[in-house]
């Protein structure tokens, strides 16, 4: 367990998608969150207090959690200095990205000196097994996407508490380090060597009784030439029975490269496709609309979507799910 109150270091903030991470927690677990540091060029902010550090142990924060993205996940020497000062201000550090805090040494040695704690959550001690593909007892539905940071994580966390408010017996299982720190639990799935990825996902999904659900948190797009791989290995280790698909309408090209965005029928038969590997009964029971960007009602998309596809289109933030959940019981 992170030691709480968190600050949410935001750094340069160039745009909304790179504070997913400080996003992600405030919105599902904003009692943690008490303010946010921020350089002066950020250009996003969370509707936080921008505080110092000074200001931050004074007030009892306990944590610094790296709430900025970046491609490869790299350290800055910007930001090394940043975590430093921090850790010399009595504050613990919590980060989720490629590069280990404990692999710096200056920041190492600040934290034994001040004796703090460093928190790498996208590594673990854990030893997984390449994956079996043997039939698990229990059911698994798995969020996946049209393109990467559409909404896999809040679709998935928004089923699963739709499912406890209906009684399910319901779990959340984390595979990005975003979600690992809402759930305090869970597998950063990017950060596993590759031929053990479904194994890992077997082992965070284990055998459990007939009418229990894994909701696993989907990563990636098995269309998107950068995570591909890791998308396939969840879909399989998973043996989703259920699978939501998440688009969001704007785009036109994948998330930091040239590609252009699959269909929604093209992403639904290849995941179908490539599921049965290890479930051949895996369906599609929903399609799951991000449309904060959308500049128009987005009703008539989500209609015009559920009726092309003849299973519910809905936005997992703004609408009823009571669609969803007739879906589920019926499997």
């Amino acid at each position: 367990m992170i030691p709480k109150p968190y600050l949410l270091f935001i750094g340069e903030a160039p745009d909304e998608l790179a504070i997913k991470t400080a996003s992600g927690v405030y919105e599902w677990r904003p009692e943690w969150c008490a303010a946010q540091y921020a350089y002066s060029e950020a250009k996003f902010h969370l509707d936080l207090p921008i505080i110092d550090f000074e200001t931050a142990t004074a007030k009892g924060i306990k944590t610094m959690v790296i709430g900025v993205v970046n491609a490869g996940g790299i350290m800055s020497e910007k930001w090394k200095q940043t975590i430093i000062k921090a850790i010399q201000s009595g504050l613990n550090i919590a980060s989720g990205m490629h590069t280990r805090l404990k692999d710096i040494p200056e920041i190492k040695d600040a934290a034994e000196r001040n004796d703090i704690s460093l928190f790498d959550l996208r590594f673990n001690e854990q030893t997984f097994s390449t994956g079996k593909g043997i039939k698990r007892s229990g059911k698994r539905l798995l969020t996946v996407g049209t393109d990467c940071s559409v909404g896999k994580k809040y679709t998935a966390l928004a089923i699963e508490k739709a499912m406890l408010d209906n009684g399910f017996d319901v779990e959340f299982k984390a595979t990005g380090q975003t979600g690992v720190l809402i759930a305090e639990q869970g597998i950063a799935i990017d950060a596993i060597v590759s031929d053990f990825i479904s194994g890992a996902v077997e082992w965070l999904t284990p055998d459990n009784k007939l009418n229990h659900w894994d909701i696993v948190e989907g990563q990636g797009s098995l269309f998107h030439p950068s995570f591909a791989g890791v998308s396939l290995g969840l879909l399989h280790g998973s043996q989703a029975d259920a699978i939501i698909v998440c688009h969001e309408p704007t785009r036109k090209n994948m998330r930091g490269v040239e590609t252009p965005l699959p269909s929604i029928k093209d992403c639904i038969d290849e995941n179908i496709r490539l599921g049965k590997l290890t479930n051949p009964n895996i369906q599609c029971i929903g399609i799951a609309l991000n449309t904060s960007n959308m500049s128009t009602d987005p009703e008539e998309l989500k209609n015009e979507i559920s009726k092309l596809h003849g299973v519910p289109c809905f936005d997992p933030l703004k609408d009823d799910l009571s669609n969803i959940i007739v879906k589920l019981k019926s499997i």
